[in-house]
């Protein structure tokens, strides 16, 4: 099978069926994983699985595994019990015969692994989908193939969101670091930089900002491989660099992961909006409409729009409702710490235009009209002034 055969399959077969989707997915996998062993071509097989994500059941992965590892095998085995059983199986391919006819290969078992576990999270199978995901890293120690490195990217990034969605991800930092400490050792950059990624994301989930900017600045430096890898590390940047209080530069690094972040990524460009959004009403800018604006995120950038409005009028009353009304939402995002932050910019933007009003005015009246509500106004009024 050529290259352009290949090229021609993926256009003319049709994904409207199940049945369409598993004459499509075992020949191109296996001419991939299995006679062009080549990173860009595995890159290029795990860009399809991921084109295939809702066309994958039980019944299309259980007849792709059949095909791609010997029944008898250990790898086999495991990854078959983690599917629910189906009938319709052993209508599609002979396993046996099929199987016979595939040499085996490491980038094709360790691949096998990520359709069931793309399968398992989607399905909610998060126990499951831990299992899984244990076993393949597991499995990955043993290798060390240039060809692999990209489905172990892959696998690692899997490995840290099933033990996310079940609240144990403090449970495998040991094991992030050293699986990070290995990439570096056998000079897997783009293993490097997806786990370095996980773990900035596995220390701020615990808000342990310290530590993850201990790791950034002694890790490793590298050319990027992967934008999204690139986009997500710059996003972490920002944050670390928001909560210690280096503005500038974390609107610049916030700013360029929402401009570099692929488009269909809409949530990760509205979580870069967002935090950007609260970085610049912290220097002291208003942004500008436009950016509340943008198509797909004008419902959820509906909150900071109205935080900023309250910052620019430089009225604390609205920005107390503001931050109450949307309390749930700031909690969330993460956000509540860095809102508390601008209740000094709200009461400069006040006093601002208060002094544009009056040639006089006394301290009484301006508390009164900044909305103080301390127990002595007038002090604070005078020591803000």
């Amino acid at each position: 099978m050529s290259e352009e055969d290949v090229e021609m399959n993926e256009q003319q077969v049709p994904w409207n069926s199940t049945s369409s989707t598993v004459p499509l997915l075992q020949p191109l996998i296996c001419y991939y994983l299995l006679y062009n062993r080549e990173v860009r071509r595995i890159l290029r097989a795990v860009r399809l699985t991921i084109a295939l994500r809702r066309k994958l059941n039980a019944f299309v992965i259980s007849s792709f595994l059949g095909l791609a590892l010997a029944p008898g095998s250990e790898t086999y085995q495991r990854l078959s019990s983690y599917l629910p059983k189906n009938n319709q199986n052993n209508m599609v391919v002979d396993t046996a015969s099929s199987a016979a006819t595939v040499k085996h290969s490491p980038e094709l078992e360790i691949y096998c692994y990520l359709p069931v576990l793309i399968f398992l999270i989607d399905q909610k199978q998060y126990n499951e989908a831990k299992a899984c995901s244990s076993a393949s890293v597991v499995r990955l120690k043993t290798l060390n193939r240039r060809t692999v490195d990209v489905l172990a990217s892959r696998l690692y990034f899997f490995y840290s969101l099933s033990y996310e969605l079940t609240n144990e991800l403090s449970d495998i930092r040991g094991n992030l670091l050293a699986f990070h400490r290995t990439a570096t050792l056998r000079h897997d950059e783009l293993g490097q930089e997806t786990l370095l990624n996980l773990l900035l994301r596995n220390y701020l989930h615990y808000n342990l900002y310290d530590q993850a900017e201990k790791l950034r600045s002694k890790a490793p430096r590298f050319e990027a491989h992967s934008n999204q890898q690139f986009c997500r590390y710059l996003f972490y940047l920002g944050k670390i660099r928001t909560i210690q209080l280096e503005y500038t530069d974390a609107k610049e690094s916030l700013l360029q992961a929402a401009r570099k972040a692929p488009v269909a990524a809409l949530g990760f460009r509205v979580q870069c909006n967002k935090w950007a959004v609260i970085v610049r009403l912290l220097l002291g800018e208003i942004p500008e409409r436009t950016v509340f604006m943008q198509k797909g995120m004008e419902k959820t950038l509906r909150p900071y729009f109205e935080l900023t409005n309250a910052v620019r009028v430089g009225d604390l009353e609205l920005f107390k409702t503001t931050a109450e009304k949307f309390s749930t939402t700031f909690s969330s995002d993460r956000t509540n710490n860095l809102i508390v932050r601008l209740r000094h910019n709200v009461i400069r933007t006040g006093l601002r235009n208060i002094s544009i009003s009056y040639s006089r005015i006394s301290l009484a009246d301006v508390a009164k009209k900044l909305g103080l509500d301390s127990p002595n106004p007038v002090a604070d009024a005078e020591s803000i002034v």
